[in-house]
């Protein structure tokens, strides 16, 4: 293994070492994220904004580049913290940051190893990537059930470029993105988190785009096959 791959190697495993042996994932629950608020996000939201900011965009940066759990409720926090039209912004560019390195680092360390030892198997699969891996990459990313992050880490072992990759993460995320996001930012306006606190119009609509996003993913993503086919024929 090169000089580089060590390197690389060597912090994703003191990253992740760092992530559990400090009890950052004991945060990313709803009591942990209750506490947290109390202690430290709260006060600092009124005293330092654009520091909480900063904060919490490096520490979603992190988790998703080492594609550690808790991206999702992240992005929930978001929304209860800074409101859906900050929350999403922080978001978006986060994520796309965060699966960008994540990307790199599974090309760094495995790309070369799987092309060379599948490179058979891998021919039509990479064929595929060069000639449409842009809308590839779209769909996959429209559909929540696959876990983002085995598409950041899959994605790095084809051939697809690396500008390519991030533009077309931003945008196939962002749908993604404004329905988890707006969900806690409804959550924001409940004083209490009781079951009849929970009952608001606003965090109903929520949470039926979360329950319905799935099939409107399949239904764009049909859409677009569709009028890519008419293309194709004319």
């Amino acid at each position: 293994m090169s000089k580089s791959k060590l390197i690389v190697l060597a912090i994703v495993i003191i990253g992740i070492g760092l992530f559990f042996a400090f009890g950052f994932h004991q945060h990313l629950t709803v009591d942990g994220i209750k506490n947290l608020y109390a202690e430290q996000i709260g006060p600092m939201k009124e005293n330092n904004p654009f520091m909480l900011i900063a904060i919490f965009f490096v520490v979603y940066v992190f988790v998703t580049a080492l594609s550690l759990p808790g991206a999702a409720i992240m992005t929930i926090i978001a929304g209860l913290i800074f409101g859906l039209l900050t929350g999403v912004i922080i978001v978006s560019f986060a994520s796309t940051i965060g699966a960008t390195l994540a990307f790199l680092i599974s090309r760094t360390l495995l790309g070369d190893w799987v092309q060379h030892k599948f490179a058979s198997h891998l021919k039509t699969i990479n064929e595929g990537i060069e000639q449409e891996g842009g809308f590839y990459l779209f769909t996959l990313r429209l559909i929540p059930a696959i876990p983002f992050f085995i598409i950041n880490l899959v994605m790095g072992l084809t051939p697809i470029r690396v500008l390519q990759f991030f533009l077309v993460s931003q945008v196939g995320m962002l749908p993604g993105t404004i329905v988890y996001v707006n969900a806690g930012a409804s959550l924001s306006n409940v004083e209490e988190l009781s079951v009849t606190g929970l009952f608001t119009p606003g965090i109903i609509i929520s949470f039926l785009l979360l329950a319905a996003f799935p099939w409107i993913a399949k239904g764009i993503v049909k859409l677009i096959k569709v009028k890519q086919s008419d293309q194709d024929i004319e």
